[in-house]
């Protein structure tokens, strides 16, 4: 099994998460979830391990500022998984899962040399 970064080809922040993996010999795979839609019940498992679907939806996204006020106030899992199907970039970038399950979202330098104990 391998660590898993999920993003978008195009996102600068992705581009910068997997420099990092490849410049510390961390094994993974990276998943262009625009191309490859992420499963509903791996969304919603996320959003449980995560803290809740405003932990893994990007509410100060341009995608997010330009849907109908009445997109933005999903009441369920099945509208939230729907929305991002229709919409993949509302998801934040990357989602980071390692061989543990464990997913976090985002990237900073010093988050991933912490989740990897590199030090360099």
């Amino acid at each position: 099994m391998t660590t898993t970064l999920y993003g978008l080809e195009a996102c600068d922040t992705c581009r910068k998460a997997r420099n990092w993996l490849k410049r510390f010999e961390v094994d993974h795979a990276f998943v262009d979830y625009r191309a490859n839609r992420v499963p509903a019940e791996t969304l919603k498992a996320w959003a449980a391990q995560l803290g809740g679907w405003d932990k893994l939806v990007n509410r100060a996204s341009t995608t997010w500022r330009q849907l109908p006020e009445a997109r933005k106030a999903p009441a369920s899992d099945p509208e939230w998984t729907l929305l991002i199907k229709e919409h993949p970039a509302l998801v934040k970038r990357p989602v980071l899962v390692t061989d543990d399950g464990t997913v976090s979202v985002g990237f900073t330098d010093n988050a991933y040399k912490l989740r990897f104990g590199k030090s360099k």
